[in-house]
């Protein structure tokens, strides 16, 4: 097996992120012709070339993309235990959060609560796409993925799926849209216009699964896959919104929003996905625990 160095890949992964010897050499403080030595080096010792050239810029071949993926993956994985084991020593230490885009804000901070506010820790908190967050997660640039969303899992996947939380879900109104008398389930479902998550959501399909067995065809007057977009169509009062009520929860206690009906059956289950990890971050134990 080929000896790869580090300090080769240190200044490969320089050269590709700048797309010229001479300003990666300008960079690193080296001779141009010392940087095209290590990076010949480099490819000699994998086998391939690296970059092409193309006018003054050096573009990255299929195995040097390959390459500087890995090369990324590595480095911040060396920075991982770095930071790992300084925070061991004591000190602050730093919680790095990737949170679906979509997903509630008040869940968020719930789940977040407990490191709020404590001088001794910062959390990082970042949005997303589910496939944007798990690559965070496999690089190491997130300690945790939090979603609504469960993540596909076979035997070559290293992804620990924990549920942290369950809501209920309900349809939440305007006191003005509701009214004063209260009044049954299929009655709200068949004459009121609905807000809903989107198709391809968990909680559309608890939803169609609930009207199919009612046999309602409901009135749509709105869909959103964004919890924050659900909140504001409903206190805008566009209809009834399909929606767990932690989502609306100050609404809820401030009278502005109604929780009209409880629906049974349906849930919003939030997961915590992780990877196993040799040192985890004693933060994430914490609150998993």
């Amino acid at each position: 097996m080929a000896y790869l160095n580090l300090h080769h890949l240190r200044l490969f992964r320089a050269v590709a992120h700048d797309g010229t010897l001479t300003g990666a050499a300008r960079a690193l403080n080296l001779s141009q012709s010392a940087l095209s030595t290590q990076i010949k080096a480099l490819e000699s010792a994998l086998a391939q070339d690296l970059f092409e050239r193309r006018g003054r810029r050096l573009i990255l071949t299929e195995a040097g993309r390959i390459a500087l993926d890995h090369a990324e993956s590595i480095f911040r994985t060396a920075e991982d235990l770095s930071a790992t084991l300084r925070e061991r020593g004591g000190g602050r230490r730093a919680l790095r959060v990737g949170a679906l885009a979509t997903l509630s804000r008040n869940f968020q901070m719930q789940f977040l609560r407990p490191l709020i506010g404590r001088r001794d820790v910062e959390v990082v908190l970042r949005s997303g796409s589910q496939p944007e967050l798990l690559r965070g997660l496999e690089s190491m640039a997130l300690d945790v993925v939090l979603t609504n969303l469960a993540p596909a899992r076979d035997a070559a996947s290293r992804y620990l799926i924990q549920r942290i939380d369950e809501q209920p879900v309900s349809l939440i109104g305007t006191p003005e849209r509701l009214g004063p008398t209260p009044r049954p389930l299929p009655a709200l479902l068949s004459e009121m216009p609905l807000i809903l998550p989107t198709p391809e959501t968990a909680l559309r399909a608890g939803f169609d699964a609930l009207i199919a067995r009612l046999g309602i065809s409901p009135q749509i007057a709105g869909e959103a896959d964004d919890m924050a977009m659900l909140r504001l169509l409903v206190r805008e009062d566009a209809g009834l919104a399909v929606i767990p009520p932690i989502v609306v929860r100050d609404e809820l206690q401030t009278g502005r929003l109604t929780e009209a009906a409880r629906l049974d059956g349906i849930t919003e289950t939030f997961l915590a996905v992780t990877l196993e990890r040799r040192f985890p971050n004693p933060l994430l134990v914490d609150l998993l625990a």
